[in-house]
């Protein structure tokens, strides 16, 4: 039997998946990218705003379609979308075969087992069985992965429905999360990638409410073969000056930091149980960058909250002007069921709601391409990723570029055989393409 793995949203989600592909291929399923392909697909679906349930919903019909014309003889539905609706989903997609929680990942085998013995599952184990560490087959390019150090939250924040999906935060044991990482290491990996729901609150729960994130990061470091290291998802209230100082002293750990505001109108993020307001994130963005030169900020905001005025509007854009944040995403609320939010009066207009959005990220694209603009005639450290048959160049990633979240950087005159993937290359940047780059390489550093 051959199996194939649709693994949508976050990069968590994406290490849930390759937990389940290594079981798989331990019980001796042959694995296959394409759904087409296989005689079993299973996706790891997202559930966390109205967009990602619409991709979600869409993926499992394309799937039921091949089930339909006999390419596929069995669907399963697991990972977000499965373990919030439960059985509405399996009510809403009958031709699935199995519909099981994110508790019930762990025995993939036995529900592949089950529904080609011709039995239909539908079944959510606790949450708290899905377990924290396992084998993983990696499914991103071979020179980088995500580090999974924690699943779950417990920030409460009072627009988001994942305490409600993936239960309380839970921090992989510190031993636990070494041990992986020296494995993914061993294993080829030069590029890691620190991930979590709040990555700051690590350790939190194992450490009487004080984060592990800076030890953790110095034990990292001190692993061989790693050359980038990179965290994301930093809630800003929980940014020490311990953190700072490990990220600005430690040469393997990238100058650029995610942290997700979501807005800066004090008002607005009390409604939403978030901390802060727009003085106090300018002293920490002011701090990061005195004490961590050439820091790139990424950050994500929220439009149409309903307590968002028009006024807390105009602060919102008027503070992403000022701090002209390096990267930048921006999405219209979603309004979620059982969540806080959902029950406040009034709920702003989804039209308006996506036009504040729009007319964010249109003035971030003027800010990107000045930010370009001011890269031109830099040299920069970049990650040769593939190679582009269209344009007929490589293409890679400078360390202010996130994979699968930020721009490229395609090398300009190169011969197709010219680098292998995973090499790390010195760039002069040459040109700008929107939110892409154009550089040559001056010098090679190493690779695999």
């Amino acid at each position: 039997m051959i199996v194939s793995m649709v693994s949508l949203g976050c990069a968590k989600n994406l290490v849930d998946s390759e937990r389940m592909l290594y079981l798989l291929r331990q019980k001796g399923y042959e694995l296959t990218v394409e759904p087409g392909d296989a005689d079993i697909a299973i996706v790891n679906t997202c559930g966390f705003i109205q967009a990602a349930k619409e991709e979600a919903i869409e993926t499992i019909l394309e799937l039921v379609q091949l089930k339909a014309e006999g390419t596929l003889k069995h669907i399963i539905v697991t990972g977000c979308l499965a373990e919030r609706y439960k059985e509405e989903a399996a009510e809403l997609f009958p031709e699935v075969d199995a519909v099981v929680g994110i508790g019930d990942e762990a025995e993939i085998c036995a529900v592949l087992d089950r529904i080609t013995a011709g039995e239909r599952v539908v079944q959510f184990a606790p949450k708290c069985n899905m377990p924290l560490t396992g084998g993983r087959i990696i499914s991103t390019l071979p020179f980088f992965a995500y580090l999974k150090v924690a699943e779950g939250c417990s920030n409460g924040c009072t627009y988001c429905a994942i305490p409600q999906i993936r239960g309380k935060f839970r921090s992989v044991p510190m031993d636990e999360v070494l041990k992986e990482a020296n494995w993914l290491a061993e294993n080829g990996v030069t590029e890691l990638v620190v991930v979590a729901q709040d990555t700051t609150r690590y350790g939190e729960d194992l450490n009487d409410g004080v984060s592990l994130l800076p030890e953790l990061l110095r034990n990292l470091c001190k692993i061989d073969g790693f050359h980038w290291i990179r965290v994301l998802y930093c809630y800003p209230e929980r940014i020490s000056d311990e953190l700072i100082d490990v990220i600005a002293s430690e040469p393997k750990i990238v100058k650029y930091l995610d942290i997700p505001i979501q807005h800066c109108n004090g008002d607005v993020l009390r409604s939403m149980r978030r901390e802060g307001d727009a003085q106090s994130l300018r002293t920490l963005f002011a701090k990061l960058r005195d004490r961590i030169p050439d820091i790139t900020l990424r950050t994500t905001l929220m439009t149409g909250f309903p307590t968002e005025t028009e006024e807390a509007f105009t602060e919102l854009a008027e503070f992403a002007q000022e701090l002209k944040f390096e990267r930048m995403g921006c999405f219209a609320y979603s309004e979620e069921e059982n969540t806080p939010a959902a029950k406040m009066e009034p709920q702003i207009d989804e039209e308006i709601r996506q036009h504040r959005a729009d007319i964010l990220m249109e003035q971030q694209m003027n800010l990107a391409a000045q930010y370009n603009e001011n890269r031109l005639g830099t040299v920069t450290e970049a990650v040769i990723e593939g190679y582009d048959k269209w344009g007929e160049c490589w293409f890679g990633r400078t360390a202010a570029d996130a994979p699968d979240i930020d721009g490229k950087l395609f090398i300009a005159g190169t011969p197709k055989d010219g680098y292998q993937i995973g090499q790390y290359v010195q760039v002069k940047i040459t040109d700008i393409l929107d939110y892409d780059l154009m550089g040559e390489v001056i010098s090679i550093e190493h690779g695999e």
